[in-house]
């Protein structure tokens, strides 16, 4: 069981395995720095693309030594987000990261129809494994970066996503907890209606073994007092593996303030495509974006 991030972080380093990571955008001082302690621990190969000037002026700043990169010059961030997925289709990379560029135009690159890493008919949506001080384990958050308003469809796709990461940190049956405003399903609130047939697919065994219950507001998923208090009866009482949010809107003000707030720390990955996918906000902490890349080698592997 893998508990916390710095647990996974440990787990893939003893994995005694070398994940090659190709960078778009790559000079940015807390990408190039949560790279170097990846590479400088043993589990990975950086390929750093960019503004070749760029990328070693940072590395001097910082103080990193820069023979421990690959670096391939591109002239702008299109030119390096279409490089750095390219050596991913290709097996050049088992992993490409987005550095500075903007999300919209790494993603153009990913999901290119002829030369991208999205399958036809797949769903792209994100993951995040998330550290909060004040819970007792990790909280599996999806969709925080991808999809705006996911249809039903969408949202069994984010489940299936969630539940398959949880598995792999070791737990064998997530508690999945479908995120409202209240426990009442009501017409007034569409996605509760989305959320009863989630339900009613994981009673009939769709998401293999997982506990699955919505819509429950976060202190019914997350608070086991509270569920005592509001005397609601739930299988997922308190104890949520997983939280499915019902909009990009709800869920990424939900991780960011857990982030500026709560002094959390997070591991995501994009799911839905072919090699693992890195994309943070060009915000995000250097160790933030370290632990993104300890679970992109995990799903890696």
């Amino acid at each position: 069981m893998i508990n916390t991030l710095g647990g996974l972080a440990s787990y893939v380093r003893s994995s005694a395995r070398k994940f090659r990571i190709a960078v778009a955008w790559a000079q940015d001082p807390n990408t190039i720095g949560s790279l170097y302690r990846a590479v400088d621990e043993g589990f990975a190969e950086a390929i750093l693309i960019g503004d070749r000037k760029a990328i070693i002026g940072t590395c001097i700043s910082c103080g990193f030594d820069t023979s421990l990169f690959r670096i391939i010059h591109a002239e702008d961030e299109i030119e390096a987000s279409a490089k750095a997925v390219e050596m991913t289709v290709n097996g050049d990379a088992d992993i490409v990261m987005k550095g500075l560029v903007g999300t919209d135009k790494f993603l153009r690159a990913v999901m290119n129809k002829e030369k991208g890493l999205l399958p036809p008919g797949s769903v792209m949506s994100y993951v995040c494994a998330i550290e909060v001080p004040k819970y007792k384990k990790l909280l599996f958050v999806t969709d925080t970066a991808v999809i705006p308003f996911p249809t039903l469809s969408q949202k069994v796709a984010m489940a299936d996503y969630a539940i398959s990461i949880a598995r792999r940190f070791g737990i064998d049956k997530p508690k999945v907890a479908l995120i409202g405003a209240s426990e009442k399903v009501s017409d007034h609130f569409p996605n509760t209606l989305d959320y009863s047939e989630m339900c009613r697919m994981a009673g009939e065994g769709r998401f293999g073994e997982c506990i699955m219950d919505g819509p429950l507001d976060l202190f019914l998923a997350c608070d086991p007092e509270s569920v005592k208090i509001k005397k609601v009866t739930t299988p997922v009482n308190g104890d949520a593996d997983v939280l499915l949010f019902p909009s990009l809107e709800s869920c990424n003000p939900f991780y960011k303030s857990l982030m500026l707030f709560a002094g959390s720390e997070l591991a995501g990955i994009i799911c839905g495509t072919n090699k693992p996918v890195i994309v943070m906000s060009r915000s995000e902490s250097e160790l933030s974006k370290y632990y993104c890349i300890t679970l992109a080698c995990l799903m890696a592997s």
